[in-house]
């Protein structure tokens, strides 16, 4: 299969690109920066140079693709509804040209704020509160229903655990590293009871490919390992290896990370596993944590 993937360069993206190809999938892969082309292009990937924004260029590609796995997003977080208009078009235009022809839209969601509070299941929906613009889930059961477009659009999710860990992680665990050396403390909110699901990025890499292949259309895939980690245990981890105390912190201690500090955000991937024969087999998040590679400068 002839596959376009977005984001191919990136922290999932290049490990789906790489799994593609492993299983003997043709792929190209978009790229906005001259120097991760060149790593990408001696992969075996054809590279597509451009952006979320050329929007022509993407729809050019879905086009001439047998299926498209999008898993670009910009994380800066200054700027999320700037980012998730952004996604929101990509996915519109990847969408347009994909229209009536069977060809499946794989696009990326999390679990967060699926269901606070208890173990989210595959059967919740994204939250539609406008706090939380991102929409790409949304965009795509909008286009599988045919709305904005002239034929329905295969489409598919796979939502990701906050945490999708690995040597090299630049995510949310890091951001936590960062935070404990500069104030000096590993911190938690409250009790710090509030549980963060994990996988390992190969992992999650394997799911886009069998969702790829054996998927349903119009369906959510939950790449969760770890169904919910203590936020505590985590800090705990990072105060052991870095020498620092753990302790109970205000929201302030956080700053815009509050809200996914305090987040309680437990989810299941039982049906995945199920209806994809997925079976994770990386390291779960604490102890792929415990590793000096983690904390190296």
């Amino acid at each position: 299969m002839k596959v376009f993937v977005t984001g191919a360069t990136g922290w999932v993206g290049s490990k789906v690109v790489q799994e593609l190809l492993q299983a003997g999938h043709a792929v190209t892969g978009l790229a906005r920066s001259p120097d991760k082309a060149v790593v990408l292009a001696q992969t075996g990937a054809e590279v597509l140079h451009g952006t979320l924004d050329d929007l022509a260029l993407l729809a050019s590609a879905a086009d001439a693709a047998d299926a498209v796995i999008h898993t670009a997003f910009n994380h800066d977080f200054s700027k999320f509804a700037a980012n998730a208009e952004q996604d929101r078009r990509a996915i519109e235009a990847m969408g347009q040209a994909l229209a009536g022809s069977g060809r499946l839209l794989l696009v990326t969601s999390g679990v967060a704020l699926l269901a606070p509070g208890r173990v989210a299941t595959e059967a919740d929906l994204p939250p539609s509160d406008p706090g939380f613009p991102r929409r790409s889930e949304a965009m795509a059961r909008s286009l599988a229903a045919g709305e904005g477009v002239k034929a329905p659009v295969r489409t598919s999710t796979i939502r990701l655990a906050p945490s999708v860990h690995g040597v090299g992680d630049h995510g949310f665990v890091p951001i936590l590293i960062r935070l404990a050396r500069e104030k000096g403390v590993s911190a938690y909110l409250g009790d710090g009871l509030n549980r963060w699901p994990g996988v390992h990025r190969l992992d999650a890499a394997r799911l886009y490919r069998l969702a790829l292949e054996q998927g349903a259309p119009d369906a959510a895939y939950h790449a969760v390992a770890d169904e919910g980690v203590a936020f505590r245990d985590i800090a705990e981890v990072i105060g052991r290896r870095l020498g620092l105390p753990v302790q109970a912190r205000a929201a302030e201690h956080f700053g815009w990370f509050a809200g996914f500090a305090g987040a309680d955000m437990a989810a299941s991937s039982a049906h995945t596993r199920q209806a994809l024969g997925w079976a994770p087999t990386g390291p779960g998040l604490l102890a792929d944590l415990d590793q000096a590679a983690y904390f190296a400068p």
